[in-house]
């Protein structure tokens, strides 16, 4: 005969099992979308995908939000379906492919492999470091999405208004702040993984990997402007 006490520990040994489960194939969907990531910037980069836009610059940032949203939004419709799992994985070699524009940026510097690999080092210290305070503390770290939320917005708008101004000093502060903000995102996420506020994995996969590609850009960027050797 169960007891209460016995149906409260069999429902939570239950909702425990199925929140690391979770996390479990978060991680493995958010490896495996790192194979087409490389694959796209791997095609970008050999086929200089970046002077598609050399003339109209400001096209990249549209194509970008174009085709980022349009992913994002099949993604969500079909997360519950292996169609989003594919989604998922079209949409990070998209993702790859605009990342070459970055990485060919990069590597007209003369140290820009070196650059592209401390952005890259950096990131996974970043990630590994705030996914282990979020999994081991198992803090619930929901109260920062408002802030966050806000944070984003305002980011966004002052990066839409930085295509038209161009202004260096102004895309040095945007990406400062992009690194703290989507390192903050990275808490939060895996915070609302490990405490059963999301569950479903190809959306937890979705956020994490918008959350780490966009530290990495950042960070590769603020490396390109204070380290970057056009020798």
């Amino acid at each position: 005969m169960n007891t209460p006490l016995h149906t409260s520990y069999q429902y939570g040994a239950e909702v425990a099992q199925s929140r690391n489960r979770v996390l479990r194939n978060t991680y493995a969907l958010l490896g495996l979308s790192m194979l087409p990531t490389v694959a796209g910037a791997l095609v970008g980069v050999q086929t200089n995908f970046w002077m598609l836009f050399a003339g109209h610059p400001i096209m990249a940032p549209l194509l970008f939000l174009a085709g980022a949203f349009g992913f994002m939004w099949g993604i969500g419709r079909n997360r519950e379906s292996a169609l989003g799992v594919g989604l998922m994985l079209g949409f990070t070699f998209f993702m790859g492919l605009m990342l070459s524009i970055s990485l060919a940026a990069a590597l007209r510097f003369s140290n820009g492999g070196t650059l592209i690999a401390l952005a890259a080092g950096g990131t996974g210290i970043i990630f590994s470091s705030l996914a282990a305070l979020a999994t081991i503390t198992k803090k619930d770290f929901s109260f920062m999405g408002k802030f966050l939320f806000i944070g984003l917005i305002l980011l966004v708008i002052a990066s839409l208004a930085n295509l038209f101004f161009a202004i260096p000093a102004l895309a040095l502060t945007i990406s400062a702040i992009a690194v703290l903000i989507f390192s903050a995102y990275i808490l939060y996420d895996v915070s609302q993984i490990v405490n059963g506020g999301e569950t479903n994995y190809v959306m937890a996969t979705l956020q994490l990997y918008l959350d780490i590609y966009n530290v990495f850009v950042n960070l590769l960027n603020l490396l390109m402007a204070f380290a970057g050797d056009r020798r």
